[in-house]
């Protein structure tokens, strides 16, 4: 596992998505996340281990 830690540019870049999408799903709680001084963070294995829960509760005809 790794203790990287990743901004919001750089896990829309890894996502695929705008960064406003996930300010706002960081910010719902839909994605794991902490803020350091006001700006969200993001763990690189909580976003792994996030990704892996979303392809199984997709293969498992579940929604988000």
């Amino acid at each position: 596992m790794s203790d990287e830690i990743l901004t919001l540019p750089e896990v829309a870049q890894l996502l695929k998505v705008a960064e406003k999408t996930v300010y706002s799903m960081a910010q719902k709680g839909q994605l794991p996340a902490f803020k350091v001084g006001g700006q969200w963070r993001f763990k690189r294995a909580d976003l792994d281990q996030w990704i892996e829960d979303q392809k199984a509760a997709s293969r498992d005809g579940e929604s988000k």
